[in-house]
């Protein structure tokens, strides 16, 4: 559904205004956090907010430095792990339908895919890919790759099957037997788009955009497979490389400089994290998901069931993981998220358990160097952004 930006135009400080004109002192004050987020490193901001009373949009700094442009309103971005909300909705559609069970096993799905080194596919249960606690490892620390400039570079147009990063994951042992513990792994979901495949007889792109982007009429979204360029508007995405990759001190990881990554082949994200969406869009699914307009009441009570999640509670104190979502505590009771972060993008977001507010934060980054001096985060920079959108904004 397009919007039209009303007459609220603030041009010094990059704010629009959809809505009840009682809804302006809002955007000042989000304004203020976009700008803090420059000096945390972001080249770029775009924030939506979008409530019964209206939409508040902000932006801050560049989508291209070296023309020193706006990131456009309607830019197009990366949303990296987002992606999974997309996913697990969709499995829990099939779930509704009665055409699978979160308790099926991997085996029965993709019978001999999960096996070796360890593995069992038959005690590893649809549920368990999806909320990650599998004990699968995950397989992106096994690409280094991705975490060197040069190697980056090289491989930056590669195409990698669902196969190939299942295998990768296998040739380790499991973290944990099924259901131990909670562990975040994008090798569940690489297997949940498999199933959705097997389920389905259709991929899993296929299946997301039939049910849920032509459904909500998600114009701005897409699902890119191998496609390297983002398509309509955007800003440039950047990315800066630790010198050492994954050997990098944290202490001391010697970034590199920002370059241009905007082009490249997602497919190593797969169903884990390669789609592209906008604010606009990425909040009109959080809203529709939340007040129950994309899955069935039980389907949507699985969604939000949740495990204790350690790994995030470092970022989020507080933190659990239900199917696709996270809930995270904050000043007016918690929200639900799910964040991405891909080379050259950082989406986070939030949505008030009612659907009634919620908001999308894109970066053109996901290597944020904080510039000397810059006050600590604490762990996300955009926390204080999006708990001020979600219980301070009116």
């Amino acid at each position: 559904m397009k919007r039209t930006t009303v007459a609220l135009m603030i041009a010094a400080l990059g704010v629009a205004a959809t809505g009840s004109a009682s809804a302006t002192p809002g955007p000042r004050s989000l304004q203020r956090h976009a700008d803090a987020l420059l000096a945390q490193g972001a080249p770029g901001v775009l924030v939506e907010v979008d409530t019964r009373r209206g939409d508040i949009h902000v932006r801050s700094g560049y989508g291209d430095t070296d023309r020193r442009t706006p990131v456009p309103w309607n830019a197009r971005f990366r949303i990296g792990s987002y992606t999974k909300t997309f996913v697990a909705t969709t499995v829990l559609q099939l779930v509704g339908e009665g055409k699978l069970s979160l308790e099926d096993t991997v085996e029965r799905w993709l019978p001999g895919m999960v096996a070796g080194s360890g593995h069992d596919g038959s005690k590893i249960t649809v549920r368990q890919l999806l909320q990650h606690t599998s004990g699968l490892h995950d397989y992106v620390p096994l690409m280094p790759q991705l975490f060197k400039e040069v190697d980056f570079l090289r491989t930056r147009f590669d195409t990698v099957t669902p196969r190939q990063l299942v295998a990768l994951s296998l040739s380790v042992p499991p973290d944990f037997a099924p259901g131990e513990r909670w562990s975040y792994s994008n090798t569940g979901y690489v297997l949940a788009g498999m199933i959705i495949e097997r389920v389905t007889g259709r991929s899993w792109q296929r299946e997301v955009d039939r049910r849920i982007v032509k459904s909500l009429r998600l114009g701005g979204t897409s699902l890119p497979g191998t496609e390297a360029a983002i398509p309509g508007p955007h800003a440039n995405g950047y990315e800066r490389f630790p010198e050492k990759g994954l050997e990098a001190d944290p202490e001391d990881p010697r970034w590199g400089e920002p370059i241009d990554v905007t082009a490249l082949n997602p497919s190593w994200g797969g169903a884990a994290g390669e789609m592209i969406s906008t604010t606009e869009d990425a909040n009109r699914f959080l809203q529709a998901l939340m007040r129950g307009e994309v899955l069935r009441p039980a389907q949507l009570a699985e969604l939000r069931r949740t495990v204790p999640a350690p790994g995030f509670a470092k970022v989020w104190p507080g933190a659990r993981y239900g199917l696709g979502v996270i809930f995270i505590p904050n000043a007016c009771g918690g929200h639900w998220s799910h964040g991405g972060d891909i080379m050259g993008f950082m989406t986070r977001n939030g949505v008030t358990t009612d659907g009634a507010r919620s908001v999308v934060v894109s970066i053109n980054t996901d290597s944020m160097v904080p510039e000397p001096g810059a006050p600590p985060h604490g762990g996300d920079p955009t926390f204080d952004l999006v708990e001020h959108a979600l219980c301070d904004v009116r």
